[in-house]
């Protein structure tokens, strides 16, 4: 049975697809707010590169070629047995492939040379931010994203043969436009972390946690919970052209399923820069947290309830204005304060 073939997920509901929209209509900031995963069909369909790639793959890679700034990307390569999956070894303490720098030209080459390949090996460039390694690519290849919530997006490529990455999540906003070649993104809502059994936070094998389980072949006697994250997961098939939104949070497992793919993504976030990342305060928490008596982690999610996931002016509204400080509305000069303040104590 071919890789992307798992008999359970042709049995999984759709990801909603958004209807009747041209490109020029697309209300892409409504769209990006909505709570859950929507598909818009062939909104890129136009783009140079996608009618570059539908006519074949020598095309698609050609005119990328006129946009590479000559600067090496990240490789990754693995193994044919592999079959695209980027993972942890055996022993779950090494990775399954090597990665290295090398530059575009040798890329495709390597690429080209499998395209007819029934097992070639797995070649992987991750995201690639495209200002600096393509630049001039956005020029000609964009959504047309005026709203300002856009306006710090990062515009990531994605390039490579068959590969899978892992269910993950991410902590932004995420538009993924597919190019060249189709997708299959797998996808779950931030509750079913329970059920996707994480792995190792280091190593990772693409810079985020992922779930141990092999979706093509999932093992409930080892996983049995992941029965009740296959009943919740969303499916989205994308063509060349079609575009996916998704919240942060969600749990994504993703699949280019053809001998080349491309994909551009953009990430974002609404909120401010100076607020720190929620990533640092689970890590200080496994420190600071989980190895405490249970009734004392039960006192400390009161107070995490209070100050943290509740009303945000909650804390601070019994206090003078001029009282609050960090129970106040947090700006960069209130965040630099806190951080100077957890750095110090860090350090003792």
């Amino acid at each position: 049975m071919a890789r992307d073939e798992a008999p359970w997920r042709s049995k999984a509901a759709k990801v909603r697809v958004a209807e009747g929209l041209a490109p020029g209509s697309v209300p892409y900031a409504e769209l990006a707010a909505e709570p859950q995963p929507v598909v818009v069909k062939g909104i890129a369909s136009d783009w140079p590169l996608v009618r570059a790639g539908l006519r074949s793959d020598g095309e698609a890679m050609d005119y990328l070629r006129r946009f590479d700034a000559g600067l090496p990307l990240t490789l990754f390569v693995g193994k044919p047995g592999i079959e695209g999956r980027f993972f942890y070894d055996e022993a779950v303490t090494g990775l399954n492939f090597e990665s290295g720098r090398a530059p575009l030209p040798f890329i495709f080459e390597r690429i080209a040379g499998h395209l007819d390949d029934p097992a070639p090996p797995s070649l992987y460039v991750g995201s690639t931010d495209v200002p600096t390694y393509f630049p001039g690519l956005r020029d000609e290849n964009d959504l047309a994203l005026v709203d300002p919530v856009f306006d710090a997006a990062i515009v990531s490529l994605w390039i490579g043969n068959r590969s899978i990455a892992s269910a993950h999540y991410d902590v932004s906003n995420n538009i993924a436009c597919c190019l060249v070649g189709r997708r299959r993104f797998t996808l779950f809502p931030p509750e079913q972390v329970h059920n996707l059994y994480p792995g190792p936070l280091e190593p990772t094998p693409g810079g985020q946690v992922v779930s141990m389980v092999d979706f093509h072949d999932p093992d409930l006697d080892r996983h049995p919970r992941f029965a009740e994250a296959m009943a919740a997961a969303l499916v989205a098939e994308l063509e060349p052209g079609d575009i996916l939104f998704y919240p942060p949070m969600w749990w994504h497992h993703v699949e280019a399923l053809d001998p080349f793919n491309v994909l551009m993504n953009y990430w974002w976030s609404p909120v401010p820069a100076f607020i720190d990342t929620p990533q640092n305060t689970l890590l200080h928490a496994l420190l600071s947290l989980r190895g405490r008596p249970e009734r004392e982690k039960q006192a400390w999610r009161e107070l995490f309830e209070y100050y943290v996931f509740g009303p945000a002016d909650r804390a601070g509204a019994h206090l003078p204005e001029g009282a609050r400080g960090a129970l106040g509305p947090l700006d960069s000069v209130k965040a630099r304060r806190l951080r100077a303040l957890l750095l110090n104590r860090l350090n003792r």
